[in-house]
């Protein structure tokens, strides 16, 4: 009764969310099984099916890293060595750091690197020329002190794919994992996309309403700079043969314990709604007693999941082409995936009683360069809001994601300055406060990645 009950949720989830198309996969026991609902777009509505293509966002980061992986299997590339081995050309802001960080480090997201460049995409939006911007990116920490989730550390490990095969990124993917595990519906390509049936990304209009989301990835057509990050585009049935290779024997690709190392933990998170620790690219994660290891990603009005439970042969994929409704669907789907399938059942965090002496210590902005976030302390409420930069969403001229209104947020027990939003978009998500050695705030986390305080 499983697939009747979690079919039934997934259609009730949709409506609650808000979301016009969905695509679950679940497999279990050797078998898989599909769910799907809705159509793929409120203006030109298709039923979503099987095949139906969704831009992956941050779940590509699975199969750059896997990609790395397979060469290092084959002797070549050396996890332990500085990245300018493979990337001679590399400047940071930092000399030291260009020189120390190594290619393990940007695989688990140690590197120091801050999340992204805001103009990912300028110039002929190739990874060269991503790779040369990257000297005007803040470093968040020297090589190996933290982890803090980078988009650019998985673009550049794009173009270390790229000089190591000297291949394009995007070929040399198809011809390392796509092509040989025949994931014929995974692609990059918008060209690719558009002769497939494929969803539109929706965002909330001024008066509420679900527009389609511009441009169809999270940047304009036509640029690869972000691709190794974030440029994946896949259907629920491809995902699950991946999720199947992942749990498997490496199908001749690349040694069983390989893929299993990936999925041990190198670098722990704190206070982190996404994991316990990073293994190599997978988020690790005790749900229930029980070991997980997964990635999301959020797009331009697209998000998606892959959760693998090794000890069970056992993974789930969710789907969803409305934000924000989107990302809480896709949680809630993994969560009764989890009870119904394994009797896993996750408790939810729980916060302290608003206390306003703490509540205004940690008050203030915090920023990375495309994003500022506000916390604000007012009488018995904690908030935290996000936006794109005003100046960035201005001078753009593509269409961005809504931006996260205040939400209230809570203390969690212990002192370890952590926290959980408690409504909104955001609801769920956990992050920390970091404190300098004088005790002074400098910094919060949220979704694994460090804001520095200005304010």
């Amino acid at each position: 009764m499983s697939y009747e009950e979690l079919s039934a949720f997934v259609a009730a989830a949709a409506q609650d969310h808000g979301v016009p198309g969905v695509a679950v996969g679940i497999l279990a026991d050797g078998r898989e099984s599909r769910i799907t609902h809705g159509v793929t777009s409120t203006e030109h509505p298709l039923p979503v099916d099987g095949r139906t293509l969704f831009h992956l966002a941050s779940v590509s980061k699975t199969f750059t890293a896997t990609a790395l992986m397979r060469l290092a299997a084959q002797g070549r590339v050396d996890l332990a060595a500085p990245v300018r081995r493979y990337v001679p050309a590399l400047r940071l802001a930092d000399e030291e750091a260009t020189a120390r960080i190594t290619v393990l480090q940007l695989l688990n997201h140690t590197a120091g690197l801050d999340w992204n460049l805001v103009d990912a995409d300028a110039g002929d939006g190739s990874l060269e020329a991503f790779v040369a911007g990257l000297g005007r990116l803040p470093l968040v920490a020297p090589p190996g002190a933290r982890a803090s989730y980078s988009q650019a550390g998985y673009n550049l490990l794009g173009r270390v794919i790229e000089n190591a095969t000297g291949l394009p990124f995007e070929k040399a993917v198809a011809e390392l994992l796509l092509d040989p595990l025949g994931l014929h519906d995974t692609v990059f390509d918008l060209d690719d996309v558009v002769v497939r049936r494929f969803a539109v990304g929706h965002n909330p209009a001024a008066d509420g309403t679900l527009a389609p989301a511009r441009p169809w990835k999270s940047w304009r057509a036509g640029t690869r700079g972000n691709n190794p990050g974030g440029g994946v585009v896949s259907s629920v049935s491809d995902l699950l043969r991946w999720a199947r290779f992942q749990l498997g024997d490496g199908a001749g690709l690349l040694p069983a314990e390989t893929l299993g190392r990936m999925r041990q933990p190198t670098v722990e998170l704190r206070g982190s709604t996404l994991g316990d620790a990073f293994g190599i690219c997978w988020f690790v994660r005790d749900v229930g007693g029980v070991r997980t290891v997964g990635h999301g990603g959020s797009g331009n009005g697209q998000f998606a999941e892959l959760l693998l439970v090794p000890e069970h042969d056992f993974a789930v994929v969710s789907l969803a082409n409305a934000g924000p409704g989107g990302y809480l669907f896709n949680q809630a789907v993994l969560k009764r995936a989890l009870e119904l399938y394994l009797g896993v059942t996750e408790r939810e965090a729980e916060p302290l009683p608003h206390d306003e002496e703490r509540a205004r210590e940690v008050a203030g902005r915090y920023e990375i360069d495309a994003m500022n976030l506000d916390i604000v302390a007012t009488e018995g409420r904690l908030t935290l809001a996000v936006e794109i930069k005003p100046e960035i969403r201005a001078a753009s001229d593509a269409e961005m994601p809504p931006d996260h209104p205040a939400a209230a947020i809570g203390f969690l027990p212990g002192a370890e300055d952590e926290y959980v939003v408690t409504e909104g978009g955001l609801k769920g998500q956990r992050g920390f406060f970091s404190r300098a050695v004088d005790g002074r705030i400098t910094g919060v986390d949220l979704a694994g990645r460090l804001f520095p305080r200005r304010a």
